[in-house]
This record gives C-alpha cells, structure tokens and sequence, in this order.
C-alpha cells in the first residue's frame, strides 16, 4: 500500500517506518529541509532506541522515502496520515495550524481518492475542521474528488515506542465511511494476527479516547504523588501503600509509582487541552483535571523544597544532578521536573553539574551557555565537589549505583531521589542520608 506521512517527528517517523517495516511503500514529507537532510544521511532527528536502525533497513530496501515536496506528497499515498506538532497555544488549547495546513495541501494538490488520518493528538471536532479545509480547496479549484476524514490516535510511549507501534495493545479508528474502514482494516491487519485489536469508533470518540487516556494516567500519577507526600507526613512508607492497593486487579500496579512529576510531550498538553475544550465547547468546569494538573505543578518543585529543608540557604552550594530528560530512554525535555529544579536551584543561589546518557545535547538547546550549570561526561563525573546528589529521571545505570563511592565523592554524604530507585534502609544502612518520595 502506498502510503504518506506528513511530518517526522516522534509519532510521523515512528510511524512510517513501522508501515514501511511490514511491506508497505511509505513517504514522509516534512517542510524542514534539515530534518530531511539527517534522514537522507540515515540519521535521525530525535532519539528512539531501536529506531535509527529500522529507517536504515528499510531506506535501503526502498520502501521508506522522504522529501520536502509537498506535492509529491500528496500524489503518492493513498493514505495520508497527518503526525504534525500540535503544541499547546498560550491559553492551553491544542495549536491546530500545522494540521490544517497540512489538510490544505491535501485539498490544494490531491487528484484522486484519499483517506485523511488524523495521527497527531488533536481535541474533539478536529475531523470536522480537516473535512472543511479540504473542501474549501477543492470547491477553490472546481473539482469534485472524494475523500474521508480518519481518527487514529496514537498510543506510542517515547522510549519504547517502535514497540508499542508494532505490537500494539489496541488500534483505534474513527471512521464513519465504508471505504475507510476497508482500507483501515487492511493497512493494520500485519500487526494484529495474533488476535482482533481494532476498535473501530465514531470519529469524535476516537479524538476523546487519546485525551481520556492521558489524562487518565496523568491522574494516577498525581494521585499517587499526593498520597505519597502524605505518607512522609504520616510515617508510613508510600511503596508499602502502592503494593497494597496494586494488587487490587480493578486498580493494578501500572502508574502507581509517584516520583517528582510528570513532564513530555504529552501528558502535560494533552490536560491542558482537554481542560480546555471541556470550557470552551461544553461550558464544562472538569474539576479533577484541573487539580491533576496543579498538583503535578506542585509536585515539580518537591525536590528543592526538600534540599532547602535540609541546607538551608543554598547560597553558594553545588548538586550533582542525574538525570535531565523527562523520563528514561528519550532525550525529551518538554516539561521535564528536571528543569524546575534547576531553575529552582538557580533562584536559591546554587549550581549544579548534571549528567544524562542522551538528554545533554537537548539541555544545552535549551539553556544555552549557562555558567551555572555543567555538564559531566559520567554519573560519578557530576559528583565532583558536589555538597549533594539529585535524581530527577529513571535511567537503568543509576539503579545500582556504587554507595560507598557516592558517599566518598560527595561532601555531604545525602541523596535526595526524586525517582525512588534505593531501598531506603539500604542506603541509610550505607551512612548516606536518603530523601525519597513518601518514603
């Protein structure tokens, strides 16, 4: 099948290449020629494990193609899906431009039948809005060609992405035309053989289930975030809590472990936006989203409320920093903890050292040459003259660390893990004081 993807970030290039892995002819266009010179070089813009070698194999087998053309485009897939960038405006709302232009150049150059797929993550009545902007360029070029509008969301984590796109839990399509759907069914039958997973919806219920996803797991996490701060109060251990009520089957373990906040590309975008749409096409108030997403606010700043209660003034003091992406096995940074603590940090008079093993490159974008933060080659790079250790993400080689080298290389013997990665008594057992997350 002759398939286009419009644009090449986390959801279009994950997505393409997957298509492409299973037989199909894909193309992807993006409008940033540098985007499409690294792909050409058989790099790729962003980091996915797994990814980089899967554009390779099937670049070279000549089924994934890229370009700048939007014509080219627009002529070569019959599906075309629209994966472009839908960031939150300055009220909260999704940011539709991209995907209407993108719906424009469909409208603008098609010359046969095309299902339209809507793959960014994009409010409820989005179809419509698709629909009608392809009909204005039609109706301005006097043509009569037929097209159907698609929902189909994508449910891809960052880090384990090229995973979830193969082996999918579920595929969810909206679509209300016949043709569509046949086309829908066929496009993802090689990735369901082993049983049924396409649930086949309305259009507008298909836009609703990725915010209601999100924003459901979004609220688990400050759920727990919450009852964990509460716990430390208490005296009762917030891991001993999550085992408890995990192993209810109606709750389950998954999103139950609290830490320093949420952050990406989606889970803080996609509460903003609903929140969002609830008010202004509903006139409805959603009350629990709306402290979901002021108790991750909050939750953000834990960590150097925590180091304040400990020091004191800060003026003049240096942390050790490990972890800057949002979360493990990406080098995302939107909306990390990571940078709330480092501002934090700042503000109170600090510096700090941090360490990532891909997320470097990205904070240096973002804070350009900042004298008070450094960077260290290694984990145990960043402790060096350090008065203390910060964790703000979950990497795998920080789960077992070396405690006694820890504690010799700081100068104060304290760790303060906004990921709670240690045991507890373990640490303490070391002689280095453990600050956790309800623990």
């Amino acid at each position: 099948m002759k398939i286009t993807v419009v644009g090449t970030g986390y959801v279009g290039l994950v997505s393409g290449t997957c298509l492409a892995e299973v037989g199909n002819d894909v193309l992807c266009l993006d409008v940033d020629p540098a985007k499409i010179k690294i792909l050409e070089e058989g790099g790729i813009p962003i980091y996915e494990p797994g990814l980089q070698e899967m554009v390779r194999r099937n670049v070279a087998a000549g089924r994934l193609h890229f370009t700048t053309d939007v014509e080219k485009a627009v002529q070569h897939g019959t599906i075309q899906f629209i994966a472009v960038g839908t960031p939150p405006d300055e009220d909260g709302s999704a940011d539709l431009q991209y995907v209407l232009a993108a719906a424009r150049n469909i409208g603008r150059t098609m010359t046969d039948y095309k299902v339209i797929v809507d793959k960014s993550t994009v409010p409820v009545g989005t179809a419509a809005k698709v629909k009608a902007a392809v009909a204005e360029e039609l109706q301005k070029r006097a043509v009569d060609i037929p097209y159907s509008v698609v929902s189909n969301p994508e449910f891809l984590k960052e880090g384990a992405a090229v995973e979830d796109f193969m082996r999918p839990d579920r595929i969810v399509v909206g679509a209300e035309e016949e043709q569509a759907i046949h086309l829908m069914r066929a496009l993802y039958a090689p990735f369901q053989r082993n049983h049924e997973r396409l649930i086949i919806t309305d259009v507008k219920s298909a836009e609703l289930t990725k915010y209601a996803a999100n924003a459901m797991l979004a609220t688990r996490i400050s759920f727990m975030n919450e009852l964990a701060n509460l716990a430390e109060v208490l005296g009762a251990d917030i891991e001993m809590v999550r085992q408890g009520i995990g192993s209810d089957p109606r709750i389950g373990y998954h999103f139950l472990y609290p830490g320093c906040g949420y952050g990406g590309s989606c889970f803080p975008k996609d509460v903003k936006a609903l929140i969002k749409t609830a008010a202004d096409d509903a006139n409805i108030t959603l009350k629990v989203l709306t402290a979901v997403e002021e108790a991750n606010d909050q939750q953000k700043h834990i960590l150097s409320k925590k180091i304040k209660a400990r020091f004191g003034d800060l003026k003049g003091m240096h942390f050790a920093l490990w972890g800057l992406a949002f979360k493990p096995n990406t080098d995302d940074m939107r909306d990390a903890p990571s940078r709330e603590l480092i501002a934090d940090l700042f503000a109170a008079g600090a510096t700090v050292t941090a360490y990532d093993p891909v997320a470097i490159h990205e904070t240096q974008r973002i804070f350009g040459d900042e004298p008070r933060l450094n960077y260290a080659e290694n984990p145990m790079g960043a402790l060096v003259n350090a008065d203390a250790l910060v964790i703000a993400t979950e990497w795998k080689e920080f789960r077992s660390p070396d405690f006694d080298d820890i504690k010799k290389a700081l100068k104060s013997p304290v760790i303060f893990d906004g990921r709670n990665l240690y045991d507890p008594k373990f640490v303490r057992g070391q002689g280095i004081e453990y600050f956790a997350i309800g623990r």
